[in-house]
C-alpha cells in the first residue's frame, strides 16, 4: 500500500475536539487560581463574577476564559504569586472553631490560629464547630479536589462519645444503612468500645460526609454524641498530635503513595500491570478459599504496597497513647490483654511447672541404634 493511500490515525479527542475546532491552550483561570492558592475553584469563580481579578489589565467577569504563563493575573490589585508546590499538612482541629475562611457570625475560625509562617492553606473537608480531631490542610486547590473527590473512597474514622448504655445491637440500624428526615445514610462502621459511667465510647468508619451524619444517625437511634473526634482520613491519622497541633506529610509521599505530583499538581497516571491468567483447575477439584492478603504481603511496587507504607508511618500511635493514658500497660494490647509472649526459657507453653533441660540429643533419629563409640 503506498503512503498516499495508507489511511491517518484517528485524532485524539484532546487533538480534535468535537467542535472540530482546535483545542484552546492554558487552563481555564479559576483553575489557575485555585492552584495558586488564592480560593478554592468555586470561590475563585464567584471572585471573577464580583469583578475582583484582572488578566493582562482587563476586569473579566467569566470564569470561561482560558489563560497561559504569558498573561498578567491580578486579584483585588494584587499579583498572582509564583506557583507552589503542592504541600499537606495534618493539623488537630480544636473544638469550638469554624473550618471557613471567614464566618458571618464572627466567630473563631481555623485558619485563626494557624502558625504564621504557613501559606495560605485550603482545608480538605470539613469539620463541626463542636468536633475536634484530625483536619486535612493543603495549599494546593488540585490536591484538595482529588482528596475531595467520591471515588477516592477514603475511610474516616472517629471516636465518638454517647451519652447512655447502649448495647452492641443498637447500633444495627447504623450498619445496615439508615433514613434520617428523608435523607440516606451509607452504611457506617461501628464498634462498641466501652461503657464508662453514664457514657458510652464507639469507633464510627464512614465513606462519605454528610451535614453532621453521624451526630444526626446517633440521634435517630436514641443517643445523643457529646464528644466526637476524628482520628483518621484515609492512610492518614492523628497519631501523637495534640490540639492545634500541625504536622506537614512529605512531599515524597504526594508522589509515591497518593499519585500526585507535587511540582506538577496533575495526578500520576499508575501503569496497570497485566493481570496473571489463573491455572486451570482441574473437574471435581474444590476451590481453596480466598485467604486475605496482609498488609506485608503486598507485592513491593503496587500502589497497595506504597499505600500501606503510608498508612504504617501514620498508623502507629494507639497503643502509645493508651499506654500514656494509663489504659494499657507495656506488654499489653489497648484493650488490655496481654499480648502472646515466647515462654521463657524451662517454662512449659501452658503455663505450667518448669521443666528441667535435659542433655541436648544429637545423632541419627529415634528408633535407630546409635553406632558403638570407639575408643582409641
Amino acid at each position: 500500500m503506498s503512503e498516499q493511500a495508507r489511511p491517518k490515525a484517528p485524532k485524539s479527542a484532546a487533538q480534535k475536539p468535537a467542535s472540530g475546532k482546535p483545542a484552546p491552550e492554558g487552563e481555564r483561570i479559576a483553575k489557575v487560581l485555585s492552584r495558586a492558592g488564592v480560593a478554592s475553584r468555586r470561590e475563585a469563580e464567584r471572585m471573577i463574577e464580583a469583578g475582583e481579578v484582572k488578566v493582562n489589565g482587563k476586569v473579566i467577569t467569566s470564569p470561561a476564559l482560558n489563560v497561559t504563563a504569558k498573561d498578567r493575573i491580578t486579584v483585588r490589585g494584587e499579583p498572582l504569586a509564583e506557583k507552589q508546590p503542592a504541600r499537606l499538612w495534618l493539623y488537630y482541629k480544636p473544638e469550638g472553631l469554624v473550618t471557613s475562611a471567614a464566618d458571618e457570625k464572627g466567630r473563631d475560625t481555623v485558619f485563626d490560629h494557624l502558625p504564621e509562617e504557613m501559606p495560605r492553606v485550603m482545608s480538605v473537608g470539613r469539620l463541626d464547630l463542636n468536633s475536634e480531631g484530625l483536619l486535612l490542610l493543603t495549599n494546593d486547590g488540585g490536591l484538595k479536589r482529588q482528596l475531595e473527590l467520591p471515588s477516592t473512597g477514603w475511610l474516616r474514622k472517629y471516636r465518638v462519645r454517647v451519652h447512655g448504655n447502649p448495647t452492641d445491637a443498637d447500633f444495627e440500624p447504623l450498619r445496615k444503612g439508615i433514613e434520617v428526615e428523608g435523607e440516606r445514610f451509607q452504611p457506617m462502621q461501628v464498634t462498641l468500645d466501652r461503657v464508662q459511667g453514664a457514657n458510652a465510647w464507639a469507633t464510627v468508619g464512614l465513606r462519605e460526609g454528610k451535614n453532621r451524619e453521624i451526630r444526626r444517625a446517633m440521634s435517630a437511634i436514641g443517643l445523643t454524641v457529646n464528644r466526637l473526634i476524628r482520628v483518621s482520613y484515609g492512610p492518614f491519622r492523628l497519631n501523637e498530635l495534640q490540639p492545634g497541633e500541625v504536622a506537614e506529610v512529605k512531599g515524597r509521599i504526594l508522589r509515591d503513595q497518593l499519585g500526585f505530583d507535587p511540582d506538577g499538581g496533575e495526578d500520576l497516571a499508575m501503569p496497570e500491570r497485566p493481570r496473571a491468567k489463573p491455572a486451570p483447575r482441574r473437574e471435581g477439584a474444590a476451590k481453596a478459599p480466598a485467604k486475605p492478603t496482609p498488609r506485608s504481603a503486598a507485592k513491593p511496587g503496587t500502589a497497595a504496597a506504597r499505600l500501606a507504607r503510608s498508612a504504617d508511618q501514620w498508623l502507629d500511635g494507639a497503643e502509645v497513647r493508651a499506654i500514656r493514658a494509663g489504659k494499657a500497660a507495656p506488654g499489653k494490647s489497648a484493650a488490655g490483654k496481654p499480648r502472646a509472649t515466647r515462654p521463657e526459657a524451662g517454662a512449659s507453653a501452658e503455663g505450667g511447672a518448669a521443666r528441667k533441660p535435659g542433655p541436648t540429643r544429637s545423632g541419627p533419629p529415634s528408633g535407630k541404634p546409635r553406632p558403638p563409640r570407639s575408643r582409641g
